[in-house]
């Protein structure tokens, strides 16, 4: 009987987070579920198929091909904002040098700057420096765009670590790159997920940057599912656009789900510091 009112107590709690799942998922599972459902205009117009999935396969270059764009945009922005933030974090953390408070408060400022208003500019850099429509300068102008916020997390991150850590492995020989490597990295696992995982989502879902800066073959997915929803006599292909909407989400419930852990502990970090 003692159990009853403890049940009744998390009742209400029970409630809000089922009924906000249910709100966050449903708009998922009726795409799913539309992506296979017949539907006029589209590839799958009678019974239920994967008719809409082979339109997508299909188009022009290839699923494959433009897959293949999005990853390379993908994994040049992860390992240039991971790589950046950890350096610059780290040297924000521990250093001491003219200034550093100032320059981070304008790090951090390129946070309230709209990034389309940039985008003009970087185009005709991109292009200054050879990488004009090309899948690697889409990769570092989104990493610039995460640099700020990957920085703000990393440098907490370092400050969570207890400098006695650092000092010890400074003792047994270590320069400030081996503690670096061999003490903190491990510590601030973390958060390096947290910002990887966040400039995964940005880079692999963004579509006004490859709009600007590529164009082709060189187009990645979410640019190229935009090109492919306008049909014949400006019909919209509703069923290959949710197929696309599908292959495009699962691996980003897929990545959340495996770091969800890290995920959530490197926001803790930050907190428990703060």
């Amino acid at each position: 009987m003692k159990t009853l009112p403890r049940v009744l107590g998390r009742t209400p709690y029970w409630v809000l987070t089922g009924g906000l799942a249910i709100l966050f998922l449903y708009p998922m599972i009726w795409t799913a579920v539309s992506s296979v459902s017949p539907q006029p205009g589209s590839a799958q117009v009678n019974g239920y198929g994967l008719g809409n999935y082979e339109t997508l396969l299909n188009y022009q270059a290839g699923l494959g091909h433009y897959l293949g764009n999005s990853l390379v945009i993908t994994l040049v922005a992860v390992l240039t904002t991971l790589v950046a933030a950890t350096l610059g974090g780290y040297a924000f953390a521990r250093f001491t040098f003219p200034g550093k408070d100032a320059l981070f408060l304008l790090v951090l400022s390129i946070l309230m700057v709209p990034y389309a208003t940039l985008l003009v500019p970087l185009v005709i850099w991109l292009k200054d420096l050879g990488l004009n429509n090309s899948l690697v300068g889409v990769g570092l102008v989104l990493a610039v765009f995460q640099l700020p916020f990957a920085m703000f997390m990393m440098r907490i991150s370092f400050e969570a670590v207890p400098k006695e850590m650092e000092e010890a492995a400074l003792v047994d020989g270590c320069g400030s790159f081996g503690a670096l490597r061999r003490v903190l990295l491990p510590a601030v696992k973390p958060g390096l997920i947290t910002i990887g995982l966040f400039a995964f989502l940005a880079a692999w879902n963004d579509f006004m940057v490859p709009l600007y800066l590529v164009g082709g073959e060189n187009q990645p997915l979410p640019l190229a599912l935009v090109n492919m929803r306008q049909q014949v006599m400006g019909v919209i292909d509703y069923g290959a656009t949710q197929a696309g909407v599908v292959v495009l989400t699962i691996p980003c419930i897929v990545l959340f789900l495996v770091l969800q852990r890290h995920y959530v502990n490197g926001f803790m970090s930050g907190a428990l510091k703060g």
